[in-house]
């Protein structure tokens, strides 16, 4: 049984993945900015047998970090999900873009995994994993970028990639594994109706990349079926 802690857990890839891995009698930290509008997530704590617990998490409250790492205490987490996102700007296109939208995107995308993963790391390199996962986008990718367009979001997973491909770096000493995720175009609040895939055959498939990450793949930036995206 391993230890898993998943942001951003109340819908979407969050609550799939807290799903999957409570099928297989893990312990399951899901963390949602608001609890009392999960209703799903509750609904899967409730069916549980005390497996998924529900905590309070706004990514960018240093207060509400210091509370689930004061949670956690000296719980050893095996595996950080980095999941909690935002989309800014979208369907807004160049001479619409507003500042302030944009700063927050790159704090919740960008700056909140990047303090999550400083606030846990201790609790992570006493797990038997030492897994932190971030759940990033192709159109981070400046390589595949052929279409322009999305200019906050496609900013703040550009700099996600770079921060923790430096923090792979930096920690790979430690034994941790640092990956970045590329979950597909998915029928997710945020992906929206047209996306290609469900969120159940994309967690399926990012599953697979999380089971067989190790030391030798940190500092990786995969798509959902393995294969590696370009920066």
């Amino acid at each position: 049984m391993a230890n898993i802690v998943i942001t951003g857990a109340n819908r979407g890839i969050g609550l799939e993945l807290a799903r999957s891995y409570l099928r297989e009698d893990n312990r399951v930290f899901a963390a949602c900015r608001q609890p009392e509008k999960a209703g799903d997530l509750a609904k899967l704590a409730e069916s549980s047998d005390g497996q998924l617990s529900i905590h309070p998490l706004d990514v960018t409250s240093s207060e509400q970090r210091e509370a689930m790492t004061a949670m956690l205490g000296d719980t050893a987490v095996d595996i950080l999900v980095n999941n909690a996102g935002v989309y800014p700007h979208k369907g807004l296109g160049f001479g619409e873009l507003d500042e302030d939208d944009w700063l927050r995107g790159l704090h919740v995308n960008t700056v909140a995994p990047m303090m999550m993963t400083q606030a846990l790391l201790d609790n992570i390199l006493a797990g038997d994993r030492r897994l932190v996962a971030s759940v990033t986008s192709k159109m981070g990718s400046i390589a595949d970028n052929t279409s322009g367009g999305s200019y906050a979001y496609r900013a703040s997973k550009s700099a996600l990639n770079s921060a923790m491909r430096s923090l792979a770096i930096d920690l790979e000493k430690r034994g941790v594994t640092v990956i970045l995720l590329h979950p597909g175009w998915v029928r997710t609040d945020m992906g929206g109706e047209g996306g290609l895939i469900s969120t159940e055959e994309s967690v399926s498939c990012l599953r697979g990349v999380l089971d067989r990450a190790g030391p030798g793949e940190t500092g990786s930036f995969f798509d959902r079926d393995g294969s590696i995206i370009p920066w």
